[in-house]
Parts: structure tokens; C-alpha cells; sequence
């Protein structure tokens, strides 16, 4: 069973960032998932621009940027002049009075466009624009902290994405409190990717390759 995994970058060590990009890229991970906030969409300040020109720099696999900031129309433009083509830029819809603005600069761009769906936003608000993306990342927790807890709510959501997904051609991705219960249950029902942070990956005490090999063994067993 295939599905990608990525590692949230704001739960690494920054005290020695260079190598953990270093063991995450030598682990297997398939991406690098870079969360902006700007303390005014969500109640947090995390990451920079600075630091996701920093990745781009120290890994040749693809990053995952995903904007947790008021109005990105006004700035998205600074993450797309330092991106490659191909990685990919989420935004929330409730962050922009056109997102669909917003998300047409991203694919101009060359850039793969995303939503990010709230908890409490529902699936018809964002209807339309699943025509447009290619991929949708469903937060399984309110956006802004590591650490929460699951809202178990969001099940049925993801259970609606699952049935629309292939109709409407995006790809479905799982951030927030990703432990290996939640990707045994829903890789198999078609979720496409798995944001890995504090529950999973990052502050075990184990190497991310260990990991990393537990979590996809797991999986192949329930082929």
C-alpha cells in the first residue's frame, strides 16, 4: 500500500537543523511540510520564509508549504519566487476573500496548489474549489500547535473528501495528531499522505529510519 509520508518541520530540532534534515531525507521521508503562522490567522508565530529557503537549500525533496496566514494573496508571492517547481503551497480558505485568486498564482507558478480544511469547516464551503486543487490537507486538530488532540468528528469529513477525491482529481492529506492507529485505519480506505509530527515522528528518542521502517512494515502487513 503507497502513501506519503512528511515530516512537520516545526517539531524539529533547530538546534541542529542541518542534520535532521539530513537523517529525515536518509529515513525515507517524502517530503518536508513547512507551517507559516503568523500570529493573527492562528494564535501562534512558526517558521519563516527564512526558514523554508533554509530546507529548499539542504534537501532535493519536495516541500509542503502550508500557510497559516491572513490574506497569503498579499504574500505568496515571496514563497513562490523560492520554491521549485512541483512543491506544493496550501492555503485556508477562510484566510482569503478570493481564494481562488490566490490559488491560480500558485499553479501560474508552477507550483502545486492545496487547500487546508479546518475542523470546523465544512465541505460545502470549500465545494468549488476542489475542482481546482490538487490536493487537500484535512486538519484533524485546530491549526496553530503540535501536540493536540484528535477531533474525532473529522472522520466523517474525511469519509465525504474520500468519495468526492476521485470524482474531482485532488489528493487527500491527514495533518494533526497522525499516530499509527489513524494511518492503519485510513491509508487503506484511500488517504493519500500523513503529516508526521510530535505524535509519531519527532521527540522519540529513536532513530526517524527506525520509525519510519516501523510505520511502512505495519502497513504492508495489512495488504
Amino acid at each position: 500500500m503507497y502513501f506519503e509520508l512528511t515530516a512537520s518541520m516545526m517539531c524539529a530540532n533547530y538546534g541542529n537543523l542541518e542534520n535532521e534534515i539530513k537523517q529525515l531525507d536518509e529515513s525515507g521521508i517524502d517530503s518536508f511540510h513547512i507551517d507559516i503562522m503568523d500570529g493573527r490567522f492562528v494564535p501562534n508565530y512558526a517558521m519563516s520564509l527564512n526558514d523554508m529557503k533554509y530546507i529548499a537549500s539542504a534537501t532535493k525533496k519536495p516541500l509542503d508549504v502550508h500557510l497559516m496566514i491572513e490574506h497569503p494573496n498579499n504574500n505568496v508571492q515571496l514563497f513562490l519566487n523560492n520554491l521549485r517547481p512541483g512543491d506544493t503551497v496550501y492555503i485556508h480558505p477562510e484566510a482569503e476573500y478570493h481564494p481562488s485568486t490566490t490559488l491560480q498564482k500558485i499553479i501560474n507558478a508552477g507550483m502545486i496548489p492545496g487547500i487546508a480544511i479546518n475542523p470546523g469547516t465544512s465541505v460545502e464551503t470549500v465545494y468549488e474549489m476542489l475542482r481546482i486543487v490538487k490536493k487537500v490537507l484535512v486538519m484533524t486538530v485546530n491549526p496553530g500547535n503540535a501536540g493536540q488532540m484528535y477531533m474525532p468528528y473529522v472522520g466523517k469529513k474525511i469519509s465525504r473528501l474520500l468519495l468526492l477525491k476521485g470524482e474531482m482529481c485532488f489528493r487527500l492529506y491527514w495533518d494533526g495528531a497522525c499516530s499509527a492507529d489513524k494511518i492503519l485505519k485510513f491509508a487503506p480506505m484511500g488517504m493519500d499522505g500523513f503529516v508526521l509530527g510530535t505524535t509519531l515522528l519527532f521527540g522519540k528518542k529513536r532513530s526517524y529510519k527506525e520509525i519510519m521502517q516501523e510505520i511502512r512494515k505495519c502497513c504492508d502487513d495489512i495488504d
